[in-house]
């Protein structure tokens, strides 16, 4: 797809090169001045600032942009050049270049909207990376949804894209979940064997420790907690594949934290840290301050092993391995980074919840003493999410309570069944991941405008209607002179080529709700003209109708290629 902002942003560094060598400018570094939409619609489709040059070329801004002017490339896609003061180039798409993207995105479908900005290049993007403990839950389906839709858009930007879910069972909270399943199984077999409170007092165990005895009887009686830790662990990730599979997600590698320790790279990374200078084991760390050497004496702590991450701008140096010989999460997680960057990828984005913000910086603490260059990582950080649900007799919205151990949380099943696949992805998109989320079940299952998801959906639906209804009326597009569409579709056509700039700007800063907040508005563009652009009213002219028709098939797939960045389905009917 060609963007025509950064098309037209060479064509004025060319211009200027011109004037440089023509000696009309002075020579100078050119800055990169961005093109983009002027303030009001009738100045044009894009304007460029010759203000930002008047400093270097010691001219006034009116002077560069009509020198600018008159040695800009020839460009197929504009009508009209206009300068404008204080130093304003404005530009204006030609009307026949918009026909031809037109026919261009009818003929070509989604293979029209494909950027190369990073062809060549691989990406990763390691999100959801939940512990098998239980079900995806609210939390964990934010995640998941998020770093699908980045990893989409990767992919529209060219890049070639690997999923990845990592996920830690090498840790206690595996350990507690395998030591309750074993509970509850023995509680199936008649004994005794009542649940602590730490322990995961979910119903899902139950269900999981009834099968166990079905299939195996009394056999396992004697078995350790690492059978049923392998065993729950087994059937929660069979859960969770099919929750995920259900919102349209998949994962193209399942990454496991025990491999780390059984091919020992999370000690071949100690001892490397060790080498660079940067571990030592002491009973505190070295910055510390009387009063913390003091507490820690108290207390008797043996000396652990300490990674100088305050010498990378950590706030204090970090255990890497506690007294009694077992590695802190930081270990693997530096170790696991480690072999993601030796995998090669350009960029490696990470989808985390904003409690992960410090562990974050520990492990790119640690690329960085392992003599590594961490610019490849990437984190998109989530605030909280919660679903909220409307209480009649208070009158207001109730949170519900998360928590896979009290076995009190709403999964991405229970979301799913309450209202759809499609409204899950579009509202746990279409919010900052910096914001806070409440996920009104109210709200997310209106069939009305009101509702984005209906609204977005509904453009697409509209399309197909009128290809059904032009199917039994044997009318099609074939030879559609498109010189005889309004200003109307030719409006919505310029809005739908940003749809590039939209994709480059999600894709730099990692903001995939960009795509759900431009979807919803191209919808509202769409819809007023849906209403007014007729193609089988029988005061419309049959060549108008085929023109017409030829829109609506590029409207259809412009809004089938947005659906589809968003992961949501493209119904016929609604």
């Amino acid at each position: 797809m060609q963007q025509l902002n950064k098309t037209l942003e060479v064509a004025i560094e060319s211009a200027l090169l011109a004037a440089q060598e023509n000696g009309e400018l002075p020579p100078f570094a050119i800055p990169r001045i961005p093109v983009s939409p002027p303030k009001r619609s009738a100045q044009g489709d894009w304007a460029y600032p010759a203000m930002g040059l008047a400093r270097l070329a010691k001219k006034s801004p009116l002077e560069i942009a009509r020198l600018i002017v008159e040695r800009l490339p020839a460009l197929n896609f504009l009508d009209k050049l206009e300068v404008a003061p204080p130093g304003f180039i404005n530009c204006t798409i030609a009307e026949d270049y918009l026909r031809r993207q037109i026919d261009a995105i009818a003929a070509a479908g989604v293979d029209y909207f494909q950027l190369e900005l990073g062809k060549g290049k691989r990406a990763q993007v390691e999100f959801v990376s939940a512990n098998p403990s239980g079900p995806i839950t609210i939390g964990h389906t934010r995640n998941a949804v998020v770093g699908d839709a980045m990893a989409r858009l990767l992919e529209a930007a060219g890049y070639a894209v690997q999923r990845e879910y990592y996920y830690n069972n090498a840790g206690n909270q595996m350990i507690i979940l395998g030591k309750s399943l074993q509970l509850r199984y023995l509680q199936q077999l008649g004994e005794d064997a009542p649940l602590p409170a730490d322990h995961y007092q979910g119903e899902y165990l139950v269900e999981v420790a009834r099968d166990l005895a079905a299939e195996h009887g009394q056999s396992l009686r004697g078995a350790s907690w690492q059978v049923f830790r392998d065993a729950a662990e087994q059937v929660m990730f069979g859960w969770i594949k099919r929750s995920l599979s259900a919102i349209n997600i998949q994962h193209d590698a399942f990454y496991n934290e025990t491999s780390l320790f059984e091919s020992e790279e999370i000690w071949s990374v100690l001892e490397d840290l060790r080498a660079n200078g940067h571990i030592y084991q002491s009973t505190h760390w070295e910055g510390a301050d009387a009063d913390e050497i003091a507490e820690t004496s108290a207390k008797g702590y043996e000396p652990a092993t300490w990674f100088r991450s305050a010498t990378f701008g950590d706030e204090k140096d970090r255990v890497m391995v506690k007294s009694d010989g077992v590695p802190t999460y930081t270990l693997p997680d530096i170790a696991y980074h480690r072999d993601k960057l030796r995998r090669g990828f350009d960029v490696a984005v990470i989808v985390l919840g904003t409690d992960h913000f410090s562990q974050a910086q520990v492990v790119k603490c640690g690329i960085r003493a392992l003599g590594l260059d961490p610019a490849p990582i990437d984190v998109i950080f989530l605030q909280m999410v919660r679903a909220v649900r409307w209480d009649e007799e208070r009158g207001e919205y109730e949170a519900v309570k998360q928590s896979k151990r009290s076995g009190d949380f709403d999964t991405l099943d229970d979301l799913v069944a309450m209202t759809s696949a499609d409204a899950v992805r579009y509202h746990m998109l279409a919010r900052s991941p910096n914001s806070q989320l409440d996920f009104d079940v109210d709200q997310v299952v209106k069939q009305s405008n009101d509702n984005p998801v209906y609204y977005i959906q509904n453009a697409y639906v509209r399309c197909a209607g009128i290809f059904r209804e032009a199917a039994e009326r044997r009318l099609c597009d074939a030879d559609a002179d498109l010189s005889l569409l309004g200003e109307s579709e030719l409006r919505f056509t310029r809005k739908a080529l940003e749809i590039g700039n939209c994709i480059e700007q999600a894709v730099r800063n990692y903001e995939p709700q960009k795509i759900a907040f431009f979807a919803q508005e191209l919808a509202g563009v769409f819809h007023p003209i849906y209403d007014q652009v007729r193609v089988l009213h029988s005061e419309v002219p049959v060549e108008t109708a085929k023109a017409r028709l030829r829109f609506y098939r590029a409207a259809q797939a412009i809004f089938g290629y947005l659906l589809d960045l968003m992961g949501m389905s493209a119904p016929e009917r609604m």
